[in-house]
């Protein structure tokens, strides 16, 4: 099996050499070592989630992610919780759109343990009646408490409506009716299909070689493990929602929570770092535009940001607000005022240098922590992206010109082209 190093910074060790391998059984392992650190991340993505279910499935990868928990072969619920615990460690995991995850952050030499739990997690889950039973009522808690938070609520509104009836419109939860119509042989039959080593990435940084890490993996039997079932997942073309309104009436809530926004920017898009660099001079932190205006001029709301999500053939973004019910539709108006004055000039050439110099900083400080670099790692693997050294990137962000500025505006953050959502006593348009 070869190790294959795909690039070393310049720079020295701010940024490691990544080193990847593809082993026989299908397993992609990357690993990137960063001198002076103590512990190490690890992470393994599963590629199949919340894009790859059927309509009445709906939520059946974040159920099998909380049912792998409840007890292995060797394992039971509580073994698994105290496993990397008691050692002063940390063990989660998250479904999203496109993958389902499993990480550990631990000392150097308890990554042997975070592997072995992990691939246990991932091969050996009992995946048992009675367990199922418990489970369920644990997610429906958990739709429950979604549905008591409209800032979490807000945003599957707007992803149903901006994508209708297509997978990326999904609840990631699913809905009481599917989640209660779930079983067992719906999850085994996910669980053999998707979790084995063909449609998977583990990714690891820290206190890590890579050579250490094959060895590690190999000790905890992820190396021994069969590629199974690689048939693709179908999944129609995505196309998103033309500019509407909708409403959800809700009486029980002191503000109208709103959401203004559309199709986004996909990974790999060359344009992502224009992208970027206006979705944070719009609502990126305090010194943003819609911040300065909404919020600290007008006094409209107390939380006005803009979003993003990129996934490998689209992406989504908007503008979140919260405002008391008489003043949301004038706080909207500022939103758009503000939206359509970039997408129609673009930006000065001063804000055009101070934003590079504020994305630069950015980018270089998200990169120095080694939960973040085992992201950025595993994200080569995952969206066939390339490993850029920091002095690659900061040349991307200085290559940005008021010209490309113009364009990705116009295109995306016209707020005449976006789906409008909100939420609360009163509506807004």
């Amino acid at each position: 099996m070869a190790v294959v190093a795909i690039g070393a910074d310049v720079s020295g060790a701010t940024s490691p050499t990544l080193k990847r391998t593809d082993l026989p059984n299908g397993l992609t392992v990357l690993s990137e070592s960063v001198p002076g650190a103590r512990s190490v991340a690890f992470g393994a993505w599963v590629r199949a989630a919340t894009l790859h279910e059927q309509a009445d499935e709906m939520g059946v990868s974040h159920l099998l992610e909380h049912m792998v928990f409840k007890g292995t072969r060797r394992r039971t619920a509580q073994d698994i919780a105290l496993s990397l615990e008691t050692l002063g460690g940390s063990l989660d995991a998250y479904t999203e759109r496109e993958h389902t995850s499993f990480q550990a952050r631990v000392l150097d030499e308890h990554l042997p343990e975070a592997a072995a739990v992990i691939g246990e997690l991932i091969f050996e889950p009992l995946l048992r009646e009675q367990d199922l039973a418990l489970e369920r009522k644990v997610i429906l808690e958990e739709i429950s408490m979604v549905e008591d938070t409209p800032d979490d609520i807000i945003f599957d509104v707007h992803n149903r409506a901006l994508w209708g009836d297509h997978p990326h419109g999904y609840a990631i939860l699913g809905t009481r009716a599917t989640v209660k119509a779930l079983d067992v042989p719906q999850l085994r039959a996910l669980h053999g299909r998707a979790y084995h080593p063909g449609r998977l990435v583990v990714a690891a940084s820290g206190r890590v070689e890579h050579g250490q890490l094959l060895d590690v993996l190999q000790g905890a039997g992820w190396t021994g493990r069969p590629c199974g079932d690689m048939t693709p997942f179908a999944i129609d073309p995505v196309e998103a929602a033309g500019p509407h309104a909708e409403h959800v009436k809700r009486k029980d809530i002191a503000q109208t929570h709103v959401v203004l926004g559309g199709q986004g920017i996909a990974h790999g898009d060359p344009r992502r770092f224009t992208f970027a660099l206006l979705d944070m001079l719009l609502g990126g932190g305090m010194s943003s535009r819609l911040f300065q205006r909404v919020r600290e001029e007008l006094g409209l709301a107390y939380s006005v940001q803009t979003f993003s999500s990129a996934y490998l053939d689209t992406g989504t973004h908007g503008v979140y607000l919260a405002s008391a019910p008489e003043s949301a539709q004038e706080a909207l108006d500022a939103v758009r005022d503000v939206m359509r004055e970039v997408a129609t000039n673009g930006l000065s050439e001063a804000e055009l240098a101070a934003g590079k110099r504020q994305l630069r900083g950015q980018l270089v400080l998200s990169m120095e922590g080694i939960s973040s670099r085992m992201y950025r790692a595993a994200t080569t693997a995952l969206y066939g992206e390339p490993f850029r050294t920091v002095d690659e990137l900061m040349a991307l962000v200085d290559a940005i010109d008021e010209a490309q500025v113009r364009d990705v505006a116009r295109e995306f953050f016209d707020p005449d082209r976006h789906v409008l959502v909100s939420l609360g006593p009163k509506s807004v348009r």
